[in-house]
């Protein structure tokens, strides 16, 4: 076995347990337990995700250039919302979803984009398609989902003269 195959399996192998993982998160009660469990398998295995696409990406820099950028972005969003729920900074939990589902979106686009050629029916749309239907799909829940969780606005009180 090849170096680049061996990161081709580490990469494929983590990716599966963040796509996993992910899901579980996101549907567990938002509290210490199996959200937090999830969340931190997600991001150990994202990053794992993320150097495997670094270097199988500089391998095959000719074809794969696109892919250390992809790569770069969607565990950047990961790191922003993982370090934002460590950190608790303002508006921490908003930037926390954002950044999770932002980076989930991005991890399923690559799965569905290299996979698709593989699924019946599927297979006979344009790619194009599946590179942006996640987005589409994901971002309006992204704000559905922040919305929920955004800060109550302050009541003003007047004074009456």
């Amino acid at each position: 076995m090849n170096l680049f195959n061996l990161f081709l399996m580490i990469h494929i192998a983590a990716g599966c347990i963040c796509l996993i993982t992910g899901l579980l998160a996101g549907i567990s009660k938002k509290r210490k337990g199996r959200h937090t469990i999830s969340g931190e398998i997600y991001h150990g295995f994202f990053l794992l995700v993320f150097i495997s696409t670094v270097v199988m990406s500089i391998m095959h820099w000719k074809e794969s250039a696109y892919l250390f950028y992809i790569g770069i972005f969607s565990y950047g969003l990961a790191l922003l919302g993982y370090t934002s729920a460590k950190i608790r900074w303002k508006n921490w939990l908003r930037i926390h979803i954002g950044g999770m589902l932002g980076s989930y979106i991005g991890i399923f686009t690559a799965t569905l984009v290299v996979n698709i050629h593989r699924i019946p029916l599927l297979n006979e749309l344009p790619v194009l398609i599946f590179w942006f239907l996640p987005t589409i799909i994901g971002t309006p829940i992204i704000f559905k989902i922040g919305k929920k969780y955004r800060p109550a606005k302050r009541e003003r009180k007047t004074v009456l003269e």
